[in-house]
């Protein structure tokens, strides 16, 4: 198994990657939606699930035209969950008819089992990554925030979770509040960067003594409370003490939390994936922590701590290079292990057991 094809659909980015087992990345193509659906806040389902049904094809042949064309494949890789489902049926559908097209071997592939191995990816040319198994790591985007022990490809344990809001939909929502645009973390942390984490004294939420879980809800609501008694910001120095202070209250109990479960876990080796893993100040106080502690902390550059193919062709690739098939794909809304929202290929609900 040299080259694999990655297509990734899982929300807002249409993308396609070819990638080889030992994570060199031969193309990696990315079609974003951010424009379309800032005007609305948010991702508006329906409007992602057209836009990956415009984009897919051209991604997909540009990748190929940068990796060799689809005679130099191996096999292929879909991510079928957790995100959402009709944008998920696009790439799975797309995955499965070029497959058979092909007459390749298909995978399908947990979009968060990516993100835990993309540190692991490297560019073409260049020495594969100094990074070890088991490391612990925070999986923080804007759907998810948890705390994993990566003892293996596809050999995971969930050590915590948030029980409310994702860490990247608490930026968005508190972007949201003092009026900053969407996506609301490259927001806040663009002006984070010129304020003050004093400024303001927000709560960090631990949930116990050795607790793994997370909750930014209050979070959320002391930042609404802040606005409604005192306004919106009306200075850019303001605005950025603000913004300071509640990435601050974020980052602190994220990178805490990651290390502490390195600690507890008797693992030196940390790393921080998904989106909000490209928050520098996550990085930095992450960064300063491990380092005062003795711990090592990877993380991957920014265009794959969003979301991206390559992840999912790296992954796909060492579930092919093991023997794994997959002769039937569903797609699912949520992580698997929660047994809700799972859908067939074809976008029909599957009955939950009783």
């Amino acid at each position: 198994m040299t080259r694999v094809l990655g297509i990734e659909t899982s929300c807002d980015e249409t993308a396609a990657a070819v990638v080889s087992p030992e994570g060199e990345v031969f193309a990696d193509v990315v079609a974003s939606q951010i424009n379309e659906h800032a005007p609305y806040g948010g991702v508006v389902p329906e409007l992602a699930s057209r836009a990956h049904l415009r984009a897919i094809v051209p991604v997909v042949e540009q990748a190929l035209e940068e990796a060799g064309g689809l005679a130099a494949l191996d096999g292929l890789a879909v991510t079928q969950g957790p995100g959402l489902s009709g944008a998920l049926l696009v790439g799975v559908q797309t995955a499965k008819a070029l497959a058979e097209r092909a007459g390749l071997p298909l995978v399908g592939v947990n979009h968060l089992d990516g993100h835990l191995l993309a540190p692991r990816l490297r560019e073409r040319g260049e020495d594969p990554v100094d990074l070890a198994f088991p490391y612990i790591a925070l999986l923080a985007s804007g759907g998810h925030t948890a705390l994993y022990r990566v003892d293996g490809p596809g050999r995971t344990t969930l050590l915590g979770q948030t029980r409310d809001d994702a860490a990247g939909e608490a930026f968005d929502k508190a972007a949201k509040i003092v009026g900053l645009g969407y996506p609301g973390g490259p927001a806040i942390d663009r002006r984070a960067k010129e304020g003050d984490p004093a400024a303001i004294a927000f709560p960090r939420t631990m949930l116990g003594r050795g607790s793994f879980e997370f909750s930014f809800s209050g979070l959320k609501t002391a930042v609404a409370r802040h606005v409604a008694k005192h306004g919106r910001p009306t200075s850019e120095a303001a605005l950025a003490d603000l913004c300071a202070s509640f990435q601050a209250a974020v980052v602190d109990v994220l990178a805490r939390k990651l290390s502490d479960a390195g600690r507890a876990e008797g693992v030196e080796r940390l790393v921080l994936t998904g989106g909000v893993a490209a928050n520098r100040g996550l990085r930095a106080r992450a960064l300063e922590l491990a380092t005062s502690r003795g711990q090592s902390l990877h993380v991957p550059p920014v265009k794959r701590c969003t979301d991206n193919a390559a992840m999912i062709a790296y992954a796909g690739a060492l579930r092919l290079e093991a023997g794994e098939r997959d002769a039937e794909l569903v797609v699912y809304s949520r992580d698997p292990a929660r047994r809700r929202g799972r859908f067939r290929a074809d976008g029909t609900l599957i009955p939950r057991r009783s």
